[in-house]
This record gives C-alpha cells, sequence and structure tokens, in this order.
C-alpha cells in the first residue's frame, strides 16, 4: 500500500476527516498517515512541499499553485461567522495598533491586511493570542478555530472577519478560509482516487457525528468540551464541508481578486483551473 501523508490543522473538524479514515469507516488502497500542525505551519511546509495532501488557507494557495492543485474536500467556509478581531473591554484602538495574527499567510492575515493596511503586525501560534491581549503584549488579536467559541470575560470583540469579508467582497459570499492541496507531481490518477476518499471520509464524518465524537472524547483526541465541540462542528464540519459547491469556487475567486488588486498576489487566479 502506497503511504500518504495527510498534514491536517489541529482542530476539531480536520480531525473528523481524518479519523474517519484511521477507523476503517472508508476503504481505500492506501496507507494513510495524519500529521497535526498548526494551520500556519502547514502553510509554510506547503511552501516547501513537504507533503502530499495538506490542509491550507486559501489565502495561502496563490503562493503554492504551481506546486500544489486545490482539492475539493474538507472546506472551511464561514456563513455569518468566522475568525474574531478581540481586545481588552473599552480600549480604543489607534490606527497602528499592535495586533496578534496567526501567520503570514492565513486568509484572515491577507482579508486584515487589507481593511488595517497601519496596525503593526506579530505573528504568534493561535493558542496564545488570547493571553498575549490580556496580558497586554499587543492591542487586539485574531481569534481562530475553536477560540472562536468562547474568550475571557475582560475581552470583547472589535471587529468580526466576516463583516470585513462582507465589505471587501460586496457581500452574498460565504467566507473562504480554508481547504485541502495535493502535490501537482502525483499521478493523476492517484490524486483523484485521493480526493474521493477525502470526499467520503467527511460525509461519513459529517453524518455520524455522535458517535465520531463520542469515539474522539474516549481517546482524548478532542481539546474542548462536548458542548464546544458540538457547536464548532455545526460551524464548520456540515453539509457544506464535504466538498466545493459553485458559490464557494465563487467566493474563492473574490479571494484572490482581493489578494491581486491590493498587491499580495501576482496573479488573478480562478479557482476552476486550479482543481485536479
Amino acid at each position: 500500500m502506497k503511504k500518504i501523508t495527510v498534514a491536517h490543522s489541529p482542530d476539531a473538524d480536520d480531525i473528523f476527516m481524518y479519523y474517519a479514515i484511521k477507523f476503517g469507516w472508508v476503504g481505500n488502497e492506501f496507507k494513510f498517515e495524519n500529521l497535526a500542525l498548526d494551520i500556519e505551519t502547514l502553510n509554510q511546509e506547503a511552501l516547501k512541499n513537504s507533503y502530499e495532501v495538506s490542509a491550507i488557507s486559501f489565502g495561502a494557495y496563490p503562493h503554492i499553485k504551481d506546486e500544489y492543485a486545490l482539492l475539493r474536500c474538507a472546506v472551511s467556509f464561514g456563513e455569518g461567522y468566522g475568525p474574531k478581531l478581540i481586545k481588552q473591554k473599552g480600549k480604543i484602538l489607534k490606527r497602528n495598533f499592535r495586533v496578534a495574527l496567526s501567520g503570514k499567510f492565513t486568509t484572515n492575515a491577507l482579508l486584515f491586511k487589507i481593511y488595517y493596511p497601519d496596525a503593526r503586525i506579530v505573528y504568534k501560534n493561535f493558542l496564545d493570542i488570547e493571553q498575549a491581549v490580556i496580558d497586554g503584549d499587543v492591542d487586539a488579536g485574531v481569534l481562530i478555530h475553536e477560540s472562536i467559541l468562547t474568550y475571557d470575560d475582560s475581552l470583547e470583540v472589535e471587529k468580526e472577519l466576516w463583516d470585513i469579508w462582507q465589505e471587501l467582497s460586496g457581500g452574498d459570499l460565504p467566507l473562504p478560509l480554508g481547504g485541502m492541496a495535493i502535490r501537482r507531481s502525483m499521478e493523476i490518477n492517484q490524486a483523484e482516487k485521493i480526493e474521493n476518499i477525502l470526499i467520503k471520509a467527511v460525509d461519513i464524518a459529517n453524518r455520524y457525528k455522535t458517535l465520531l465524537s463520542r469515539m474522539l472524547f474516549e481517546r482524548n483526541l478532542i481539546r474542548v468540551d462536548e458542548e464546544k465541540l458540538e457547536k464548532y462542528l455545526d460551524l464548520y464540519a456540515n453539509d457544506n464541508s464535504i466538498t466545493l459547491s459553485e458559490i464557494q469556487l465563487k467566493a474563492i475567486d473574490k479571494l484572490f481578486e482581493l489578494g491581486y488588486t491590493h498587491g499580495f498576489y501576482e496573479e488573478q487566479l480562478k479557482s476552476k483551473d486550479l482543481l485536479i
């Protein structure tokens, strides 16, 4: 069996996809091995062409387009929600406020830089951002993953990234956050098989959330409690996560257009040209 490394983030929706394979719920001819890394590390490793299959931020994709094709599966979009820019309650942010972001190549970083061009950015692991704001190391920070569900009572939301996306995109499009990519050097028939396996894995994980949640909790593989997990999965592991739809492709195109227009990408890409 050919070994395929699937690199993914440690957030619950990615874990669900992988463990549907790990538990043998999806038959296949490959030996999948998983590697859980924070999203910016995944983006940076994709720049080095490190793994056969990897979760990536859509904001990072134009930088890896020559080495990786987009997969249609395991996508994360915001629908009225997304990352949050938080600050200490009552704090007034100056034009050049100091902010902590989860990584240079994340989608939230791209949108943030377009919207707040004068902010002074520092990059931190996403798990450390809330505490940095509490301690006053930064004026504000963008929370991602499960961190958006609850945060310290001393903090408040300055701006929803969803609202920023709506202003920049013109509205009516979901917020494209992350997806999966596969090496272009892989044989096309193998790439198609892997994509189909991952689509089935996300579909099955979505349909059997309750059972899979219990199995993951029993193995201490989830970092939030059951209530938060259910809420998070409702946001990011649902029917819209299984495979890219037409409106999701349109949203990715708008993200790429914004990045190109504001000088972050060398050329304007179309998502349908990037799929296997």
